[in-house]
C-alpha cells in the first residue's frame, strides 16, 4: 500500500468519525465530514468505499445529494443553521479583525445561497397512513 492511499485511508475514517459525531451532536455539521469520507474512500479502497456507501450515516446523509437528487428542506436547514451557530462564535471572536469578519460573512451568504439555490430540494417521504387490513 502506498503513503497516498493510506493518507486517504486515514482522512477518511476521520471524516467517518466526525459526520457521526456530527449526526448526533447538533453543533457539528456532519455533511462537509461524510463528503470527506466518501471522497478519500473512494480514492484509497474500493472495499472502503462500498463499505462506506451502504452505511446508514451515508445513506441518511449524502445518497440523494451524491446521486444528484438534492436533499430535503429539513436536511440543507439543519445544515444552514448548524453553519450559522458556528460562523457566528468565530465572527464574535474576530471583533479586531474587520477583514476577517468580512470574508467569514462573505462566505457565510454564499453558503446560504448555494443551499438555497444551488441545491434542489427534494419532497419529504410521508409514510402511508397503515390501513385496517379486517376491514371495518
Amino acid at each position: 500500500m502506498n503513503i497516498k492511499k493510506l493518507a486517504y485511508i486515514i482522512l477518511g475514517c476521520i471524516g467517518v468519525g466526525l459526520g457521526a459525531v456530527g449526526a448526533v451532536v447538533p453543533m457539528i455539521p456532519a455533511f462537509p465530514f461524510l463528503l470527506l469520507a466518501a471522497f478519500c474512500f473512494g480514492r484509497s479502497s474500493e472495499k472502503l468505499n462500498y463499505w462506506f456507501m451502504n452505511t446508514k450515516l451515508y445513506k441518511n446523509n449524502l445518497e440523494s445529494y451524491v446521486q444528484g437528487r438534492g436533499m430535503t428542506w429539513k436536511t440543507k436547514i439543519r445544515i444552514m443553521i448548524t453553519v450559522t451557530l458556528l460562523m457566528s462564535i468565530g465572527f464574535m471572536m474576530m471583533s479586531r479583525v474587520p477583514v476577517g469578519r468580512i470574508v467569514l460573512a462573505c462566505v457565510w451568504a454564499f453558503h446560504i445561497l448555494y443551499f438555497i439555490f444551488g441545491v434542489k430540494t427534494l419532497e419529504e417521504e410521508k409514510a402511508e397512513p397503515e390501513t385496517d387490513a379486517e376491514g371495518a
